[in-house]
């Protein structure tokens, strides 16, 4: 694969280890076997992210009925992320990235533009992966509203 190429629908998913808001390692090959849907959200507790994450939470059952787990990664602390899932009730796992090598692996960290000004960031992105570990849909640029129940129609 083209390492400058976006990850598209039939690539084979990067593999990933990654701790989660109570220190647990999670990796991809974890979940062989089960559909995996991985989405990237810029911050913990701000207002997008929130919406998206509640989205997620009150879809999760319906998801888990699928077969499907869901992981939800920002660069944000173990700490933050715990914060995050407590006030919010989150019934999935939070995995930390503050180096930023799972962003970077799915191809989600992006120079950004706000008022004029770049700085990098999480693109906001969702990844469904198969049980075979190839990645079913993508989404880029995720608008929240509605997100999460395409989402869940996709698979």
């Amino acid at each position: 694969m083209n390492k400058n190429a976006e990850l598209q629908a039939g690539d084979k998913a990067p593999e990933f280890s990654a701790v989660d808001e109570t220190g647990a390692t999670r990796a991809l090959s974890d979940y062989k076997g089960k559909t995996v849907v991985l989405y990237f959200y810029p911050k913990d507790s701000t207002s997008g992210c929130t919406a998206e994450a509640c989205d997620f939470r009150d879809r999760h059952a319906a998801f888990k009925k699928k077969g499907a787990v869901v992981l939800g990664v920002s660069p944000d602390s173990a700490k933050s992320h715990a914060s995050f899932k407590e006030k919010q009730g989150l019934p999935f796992p939070l995995l930390v990235d503050e180096d930023k090598s799972l962003c970077q692996a799915y191809g989600v960290w992006k120079e950004k533009s706000m008022y004029g000004r770049k700085y990098m960031g999480v693109e906001r992105s969702t990844f469904v992966i198969g049980p075979d570990g190839r990645i079913k849909n993508v989404w880029r640029k995720v608008s929240v509203p509605g997100h999460v129940e395409a989402v869940g129609q996709s698979f």
